[in-house]
């Protein structure tokens, strides 16, 4: 087996100042935030795989379903020649298409896209396993900078699944679609994962299971910030919260300060000072209807070919073309 090909944008350096750039700006601001593309570090990775797996986190297995249901059309609609994934990971998901493309006869190579070189090679290697053949072509780079450099045979088609474009605000997903349209010529497409508005309390246990492992996901980027930024942040004197802003049609998850602190972040020379009471923002996870992601869509030059969703009208995979 030949090795993958692996472009390189964003070093370990890249991301260290990243970080360090983010956490003053969220830290400083009133209110507080921090980026959620910080959750992910080795334990945060694995937390959020058991998330995946819980009772009561109905948009994994969604998304799963209409993309088994779908995969042969979006492969017959779309001829790709090149399947180009977004925050790639371990592509599990991803398999349902590049089987489908196969078996249209058109899939020539893969392109996946991580911020982790050490997790990209090693799904890349996984992939080329198990599609014998098949070019794979590594993108290190964060989607929100580098999608300019993507690569690929085209025709192509671009995957952002998993609800992820959930995490940007209107103006950072208005940003991305225009980029996203940017790299691609007309007629190539963009297969996007979105989960639906429905039932506050339904979406809010997605976020806020019964055994607490969100809990511990969204109290780990503490973890993160003592480790990458000398920070001293007690992490039992936090709690986990989850909510529904109807206003913005989205889940915020943040954590409470349990008692007035003060925190040192030694690597950025700062220190910040919680309220008992005060939340952080870790992350915001909007929800959409059909009609406002058409919308989105047409104004970043986007045409919606396609809107499919679960049997249960929880989550919805859409195909769009670009004009």
């Amino acid at each position: 087996m030949t090795e993958p090909v692996l472009d390189v944008h964003l070093k370990p350096e890249d991301a260290a100042h990243a970080l360090r750039a983010d956490v003053r700006a969220g830290l400083t601001a009133n209110p507080k935030w921090v980026s959620p593309k910080w959750f992910y570090d080795a334990v945060g990775s694995e937390l959020f795989e058991d998330i995946t797996r819980l009772p009561e986190y109905y948009p994994t297995r969604a998304e799963r379903e209409v993309l088994s249901d779908r995969a042969a059309e979006i492969a017959a609609t779309t001829g790709a020649h090149s399947l180009v994934e977004l925050g790639s990971g371990s592509s599990e998901k991803t398999r349902l298409l590049l089987s489908a493309l196969r078996e249209h006869g058109t899939l020539r190579e893969f392109v996946p896209q991580d911020v982790s070189v050490s997790a990209l090679t090693e799904a890349a290697h996984a992939i080329m396993a198990d599609y014998p053949g098949l070019r794979v072509h590594g993108v290190v780079g964060d989607f929100t900078q580098h999608l300019s450099l993507l690569p690929g045979e085209s025709p192509r088609v671009v995957a952002f699944l998993g609800g992820t474009i959930g995490n940007l605000i209107p103006e950072e997903r208005e940003k991305f679609f225009r980029t996203v349209r940017d790299v691609l010529q007309p007629g190539e497409w963009l297969l996007l994962g979105t989960d639906l508005v429905k039932d506050p309390d339904v979406l809010v246990r997605a976020y806020d299971d019964s055994q607490g492992v969100t809990a511990e996901f969204n109290l780990n980027v503490l973890n993160v910030l003592n480790r990458e930024v000398g920070g001293d942040f007690d992490v039992d004197a936090f709690e986990h919260v989850a909510l529904w802003n109807a206003e913005q049609a989205w889940i915020e998850m943040r954590l409470r300060a349990k008692r007035d602190m003060r925190v040192s972040l030694a690597a950025l020379g700062l220190t910040v000072e919680f309220r008992e009471g005060e939340e952080l923002r870790t992350e915001v996870s909007a929800k959409f209807r059909e009609d406002g992601v058409r919308a989105e869509l047409e104004e970043g030059g986007f045409s919606l070919h396609r809107w499919w969703t679960d049997s249960l009208g929880r989550f919805a995979v859409s195909l769009a073309q670009a004009v």
